[in-house]
């Protein structure tokens, strides 16, 4: 019997499958997140002194951010060809996020109207003091049209390295238009962008081979620094900011997916390998160019991933939108400040501004709240400390349901402007088509294997305009 073989009738997997499953990301990144857990419990300030561990794969990650955006968008647009329909897809995409941050925002205010989880505490705002706080939390605000103007970079340069998304979108939304417009001239730029893109995403797949080590140094640094009791006398907050997330995916997202003709949970084992490193980084950030990547692969065009993606990251932040209106109801009910519905639809519509400013980096979300209270007078700024302890155990939740959201939507904008395989992307659900951390160049993807006749009713439509697709081998 061979080594690698079990025993009969032990039940003990082989040491080589062993090996394979040991090998898988997402497996990595979940033993990394328990054992940063465990750590941090166990021995609090060894945990907490991890936190460069985290911060340095995040640094990674950010760093590569920029020219990923860059060249996606640029590429997309370039062979795109049609600047009305680049308009058409953010036009589709804006109006999809306000509508879905809204939802969201609705759901956290109905639930924390019905679950109440600061009616007993009965603080005395006299007692509060913006010490402790962040200096982000209590200095003064942007106005919108500062926060527009903050969205041309200097340069055109410096746009790429800095770490602000809209800039780098901004950028290279012209750029792509100025390659269109060249027409000859352009045209090898355009395939200089494209090869840049595969050295890219080579260099991003060694990265993310270090997203366990991050996992396990910011879960460490969490629990360490934090505890676990911090979330005693405030578990009921905690609690239900989960569930209204967890919510919102299912019900929200999930119903997205099925008007589009998807279905929400295989895309959630999908993308599990992402929703891990969000788990144990706090951050959304470190998966946004391995996101556009899967996208691209699922069957959604280059040009609506690098469009509807990264927009999303600072225009539809679901996560941050349910935690603006749960956290500010929350502190009102903490201090005993009776909110009307007048009142607490004025903070929803303040909320639709202040959460575009909140990026994907963990804390944005709190930063995100004191705007939001620096710019109604109904609850005042130093309420913040109540939920400052607490605060790193709901960031998990707002960068997961973010992540989610954004990749739905990607895949809505998609579908509705023709630009989605639904076929492949069906068949990269169900695990035929594995993603192999590579972008595919346009026109040269994987054909979608058949094993048997698909039903009727069930074959995606014909391949868009614009997007070239491989003939599907007969079964047999």
């Amino acid at each position: 019997m061979s080594r690698n073989d079990a025993a009969p009738g032990t039940g003990t997997a082989p040491p080589s499958r062993l090996r394979r499953l040991l090998s898988l990301l997402y497996v990595q990144c979940l033993i990394g997140v328990l054992a940063g857990a465990a750590v941090g419990w166990l021995w609090p300030s060894f945990g907490a002194e991890l936190k460069p561990l985290g911060d340095g794969f995040i640094a990674l990650v950010r760093m590569m951010i920029a020219p990923v955006i860059f060249c996606t968008v640029v590429h997309g647009i370039a062979s795109m060809g049609n600047a009305r329909a680049v308009g058409r897809v953010s036009l589709k995409a804006l109006i999809y996020f306000e509508v879905l941050t809204t939802v969201a925002m609705v759901i956290g205010l109905v639930v924390v109207n019905v679950v109440q989880p600061g009616s007993g505490l009965h603080v005395d705002p006299s007692t509060l003091s913006t010490e402790g706080l962040p200096p982000e939390a209590t200095a003064s605000h942007e106005s919108v049209a500062a926060f527009v103007l903050s969205m041309i970079p200097d340069t055109l340069l410096s746009a790429l390295t800095g770490h602000e998304i809209l800039p780098v979108l901004l950028v290279s939304v012209l750029f792509g238009f100025g390659l269109n417009a060249a027409g000859e001239a352009g045209a090898g730029i355009t395939q200089g962008v494209q090869k840049l893109s595969k050295v890219l995403f080579t260099l991003i797949r060694w990265i993310m081979r270090l997203a366990p080590i991050g996992a396990f140094g910011s879960m460490a640094f969490t629990i360490g620094n934090y505890g676990l009791d911090t979330l005693r006398h405030l578990f009921l907050l905690v609690g239900s900011f989960w569930l209204t997330a967890l919510f919102f995916v299912l019900v929200v997202l999930g119903g997205v997916m099925r008007v589009n003709g998807l279905r929400l949970l295989p895309f959630l084992r999908y993308i599990k390998e992402e929703l891990l490193i969000v788990l144990g980084t706090s951050s959304s950030e470190p998966v946004l160019p391995r996101l556009m990547a899967k996208l691209q692969h699922a069957g959604a065009s280059k040009p609506v991933v690098g469009i509807t993606l990264p927009a999303g990251y600072s225009f539809n932040l679901d996560g941050t939108a349910i935690y603006l209106t749960m956290g500010s109801v929350f502190l009102a009910q903490a201090l005993g400040i009776d909110l009307s519905l007048t009142q607490q639809l004025s903070m929803l519509a303040v909320m639709l501004l202040t959460s575009k400013g909140a990026a994907g980096v963990t804390g944005s979300g709190f930063i995100a709240l004191a705007a939001t209270l620096s710019a109604v007078p109904h609850v005042p700024v130093a309420a913040l400390a109540l939920i400052f302890g607490i605060d790193r155990f709901m960031s998990e939740a707002r960068a997961l349901t973010s992540v989610v959201g954004n990749g739905v939507a990607t895949l809505a904008v998609a579908k509705w402007e023709g630009q989605l395989d639904e076929e492949r992307a069906r068949a990269v659900l169900r695990g035929d088509l594995p993603f192999t951390a590579e972008p595919e160049p346009e026109g040269e993807q994987a054909p979608v294997p058949r094993t048997a006749p698909v039903p009727a009713g069930d074959a995606g439509p014909e391949a868009p305009a614009g997007r070239d697709r491989e003939p599907v081998p007969a079964a047999g």
